[in-house]
């Protein structure tokens, strides 16, 4: 099978295959086959790229999708209200179904906005039957997917069983695959934490860590003087570590997710992306949560360019796409399938519409969609060379069904907790 996106807008994310004005790629049964000005391809379906610009799809690497049943709740929470509510007084009430239907149509939301691969983590923890849930739901959604299993906020149980038995249902190449959500030191002690490590070496289990500092306490250093840094981890946010331990993080080969609007908003403190990137480290942007922030990297990327921007005048526009895409890629261990339009990767394509009147004339189309891009220009999106949406809208979803499903669902958790959805929760620690 072949398809061929003519005439397009490049933009490629690979410095040996380079940006181009106007060019084709061409796709052979779900893989990049060529890049070119002008391919030949007679028995392929042709997709008209003209007016759009073709780039990777967007790599998440961090999202809690089990909390897309009550998006916009928390515009105002800080952390600790965040923390309170949907940790302390809402995910108890959390049945199988109610798991399903959030990861369902908040990976559904990440495909519509281009995000073709996403890191799922999950830390709704309560039983097999919800982990279960959230598998069959990124399963269901035609994307590429990390389910990334973390024991909960601040429980101490043991998650070995749990590990080992997810591992050998996604153990594999498929497009949902497996990640480790470890628990921090502060939460369970560094035994547990040097436990879980372990368990992930034992696994081959790439791992995602939440981390940051007060100024006072040192989590990488920490991790290093107990031999637990590794080039498989990724750690999320890191607001406040000290630029030895970003140095530390790069030393290793390890990652970092910074989720700018999140962070800015919740009082994390300055986003890490211009600190990262001086200590050598390629950092990645992340969403988080949707109950807070908008599910879409355009968004992401803006936030974190004008705060880094406003600090110091650092990053260049392309530096945020890089970000998002094959940067992103690499922390997932996917770069070798996805993250940058190569010959030989899988078709994780995006186009954007290039003469949307909101972004029109495109000049230069890297700066162009990092100043003003924004989820109504996804026009078509191909996973694996499926074409998953097109014209606008995704391909064979029945979305009324699912949003009749995902609002009985808030509603009943809510009921159940005993929480307002008129605005006025104002979650009490």
């Amino acid at each position: 099978m072949k398809t061929l996106l003519s005439g397009g807008t490049v933009v490629s994310m690979d410095p040996a295959v380079g940006d181009h004005d106007r060019a084709d790629v061409l796709i052979e049964n779900g893989v990049i086959a060529e890049v070119a000005v002008h391919i030949h391809a007679p028995d392929a379906e042709l997709i008209d790229a003209r007016d759009r610009i073709v780039m990777p799809g967007f790599v998440d690497n961090h999202r809690h999708t089990w909390q897309t049943a009550f998006r916009g709740i928390g515009a105002d929470w800080t952390f600790a209200q965040w923390a309170t509510a949907m940790h302390g007084t809402v995910k108890a009430h959390y049945t199988p179904e109610d798991v399903y239907a959030a990861t369902l149509l908040g990976r559904l939301e990440a495909l519509h906005c281009g995000i073709t691969t996403m890191l799922d983590w999950y830390h709704v923890a309560q039983d097999h039957a919800h982990e279960d849930a959230a598998i069959a739901a990124l399963r269901e959604a035609p994307a590429r997917s990390v389910f990334c299993l973390g024991a909960g906020w601040a429980t101490s149980r043991p998650v070995d069983d749990d590990i080992r038995r997810v591992r050998a249902e996604l153990d594999g190449p498929g497009p949902v695959t497996m990640a480790f959500g470890l628990r921090g030191a502060d939460d369970t002690g560094m035994d547990t934490l040097a436990r879980e490590v372990r368990l992930a070496d034992e696994l081959g289990l790439r791992t995602s860590l939440h981390t940051g500092s007060d100024g006072t306490r040192r989590p990488v250093a920490d991790l290093r003087e107990h031999g637990l840094l590794r080039d498989t981890t990724t750690f999320v946010h890191g607001n406040g570590v000290s630029d030895e331990e970003l140095r530390m993080l790069a030393d290793a080969g390890s990652s970092l997710s910074v989720s700018p609007d999140v962070e800015l908003k919740m009082g994390f403190g300055a986003p890490m992306t211009g600190r990262a990137l001086a200590a050598g480290l390629r950092p990645t942007l992340s969403i988080d949560v949707v109950p807070s922030v908008g599910g879409d990297m355009f968004a992401a990327m803006r936030a974190a360019f004008a705060a880094q921007r406003g600090l110091d005048g650092s990053l260049r526009a392309r530096d945020l796409v890089g970000f998002t895409t094959i940067d992103a890629a690499a922390s997932c261990g996917l770069d070798a399938r996805t993250g940058s339009i190569t010959p030989g990767k899988e078709a994780d394509i995006v186009l954007l519409r290039s003469d949307d009147v909101t972004i029109f004339p495109v000049t230069d189309p890297v700066g162009s969609l990092v100043s003003a891009g924004h989820p109504g220009l996804v026009d078509t999106v191909l996973v694996a060379g499926r074409v998953v949406k097109r014209d606008g809208a995704l391909v064979g979803v029945d979305l009324p069904a699912l949003r009749a499903r995902l609002l009985a669902s808030r509603d009943r958790i809510a009921a159940a907790a005993g929480v307002p959805l008129d605005g006025t929760w104002t979650p009490q620690m």
